[in-house]
């Protein structure tokens, strides 16, 4: 996960971070919220790559979290819209080579 807020006062501050949400986008990352996105990593190492792709594109103003939960933990989470609690969503399945 990805948790950020970064200054939007001028067009140049919003222009960076549209463009800090784009990257995530284009790294395979979905938007939680607005200024919190995820991204499935099938292992460990997958989401150290990912950390590091995210460390290389910090903008230069604001502050950036990330972190990693493990799928049972994301899965404890209760997610509500107003006062009406989200049906469980199950993880991604895990694409398997032979």
């Amino acid at each position: 996960m990805v948790l950020f807020d970064l200054p939007t006062e001028t067009k140049k501050e919003r222009s960076v971070a549209a463009k800090f949400r784009k990257i995530l986008l284009e790294n395979g990352f979905v938007m939680f919220q607005f200024s919190i996105y995820m991204r499935f990593c099938q292992s460990v190492e997958n989401a150290e790559m990912h950390t590091k792709r995210v460390k290389n594109i910090l903008p230069e103003k604001g502050k950036i979290g990330i972190f990693a939960i493990t799928d049972k933990q994301f899965g404890k989470m209760e997610i509500f819209y107003g006062t009406s609690k989200t049906p469980k969503q199950e993880p991604p399945q895990q694409l398997e080579l032979f």
